[in-house]
């Protein structure tokens, strides 16, 4: 039997440093997917990951899992317990003897969490598990939460109980790739709504993939001298995407002040310096079609086809990856071998 879980990517709309400071920040699940694939196998003797969209395979015997991780495997506990340091360890030491490309070295933490996942779910029993994925790494659009939360939608599937906190699971993984991450992104890919608010508004997003690294640590420090100026601003946010607007007026009024909120929010980031100079393309680019664009975010309402289509072609001659995605797409999802 296969088992086949898939988990949303997410986006924060609004107060992605300013959540760091306790203001509030509004949150959403897109439609974007990754699809964690399990298959357990009772004549081999090994456990195997599949990173199908970036190439890579890796394979750990089940003998050399046992001598390094023997505290693990049983008994499963429906209720995560944390990751210790010498785990994380004796987990990094089993990674490290695969081989890595130097370009894909960053992916190692996401494979620990897999390993201690795994073990912890279903001991040493020997599978392969498959990870396909839309949603591009280190672009803000939560890919290592979408995997967190696939993983451990999944594996329970074949352990002694499925009772079992998908989002906690999920978090404790999060902690090994990022040390200390906020839980909004497990939580949003695990139940695919907006952080606190029900959406009335149908927003369609273009979003443009730099293609640049960040410095996630750098950027907080950045933050944490200047507090949020505008904290009222985000509540605006949640007021308008959940008012009932029915006509044409009012909608058109909403996508107004979104645009003008989204524009502050982008200020704002400008001027503590989380920015970059491919961003400014992007946020000029857009300017040109009479869009408003913010890092990781997007404008609100129907985007006309044909300024799109002219928009990513824009900007794709500039590098950028362009897809569109709707906020609100729906949280994990569970199927046995291909039935839902």
């Amino acid at each position: 039997m296969e088992i086949t879980a898939r988990a949303p990517g997410m986006i924060i709309l609004a107060g992605e440093h300013a959540v760091v400071h306790g203001y509030t920040a509004v949150a959403s699940s897109i439609d974007l997917y990754t699809v964690v694939s399990l298959r357990l196998h009772l004549n081999e003797d090994s456990i195997r990951l599949q990173l199908e969209d970036v190439g890579l395979d890796f394979s750990w015997p089940i003998k050399r899992i046992k001598e390094v991780l023997s505290h693990l495997g049983s008994p499963f506990s429906s209720t995560p317990t944390l990751c210790s340091l010498e785990t994380v360890k004796s987990i990094t030491a089993l990674v490290d003897e695969q081989s890595f490309p130097e370009t894909r070295i960053g992916l190692a933490s996401g494979v620990c969490a897999f390993l201690w996942l795994y073990t912890s779910i279903l001991g040493f029993k020997p599978g392969t598990v498959i990870v396909t994925s839309e949603l591009p790494l280190g672009a803000a659009l939560g890919s290592s939460a979408a995997y967190c939360v696939a993983l451990s939608a999944a594996l329970p599937a074949f352990s002694d109980s499925m009772k079992l906190d998908v989002n906690k699971w999920a978090f404790e993984e999060e902690k090994i790739i990022h040390g200390r991450p906020f839980s909004v992104d497990n939580s949003v890919s695990t139940f695919g709504i907006m952080t606190g608010i029900d959406s009335n508004m149908p927003l369609r997003m273009l979003i443009t993939n730099t293609k640049v690294g960040r410095d996630t640590k750098a950027l907080i420090a950045n933050v944490s001298a200047r507090k949020s100026r505008h904290p009222d601003a985000f509540k605006e946010w949640s007021t308008i995407i959940q008012s009932h607007t029915v006509d044409d007026l009012s909608v058109t009024a909403n996508e107004d002040r979104l645009r003008e909120l989204m524009e502050m929010n982008q200020g704002l980031l400008l001027s503590i310096g989380v920015t970059h100079v491919s961003i400014e393309t992007v946020l000029q680019t857009a300017m040109k079609h009479k869009l408003a664009s913010k890092l990781t975010g997007a404008g609100g309402g129907e985007l006309p086809g044909a300024i799109v289509d002219k928009l990513v072609k824009e900007l794709e001659s500039y590098g950028f990856q362009c897809f569109t995605a709707r906020i609100g797409g729906k949280g994990v999802q569970i199927s046995f071998d291909g039935c839902s």
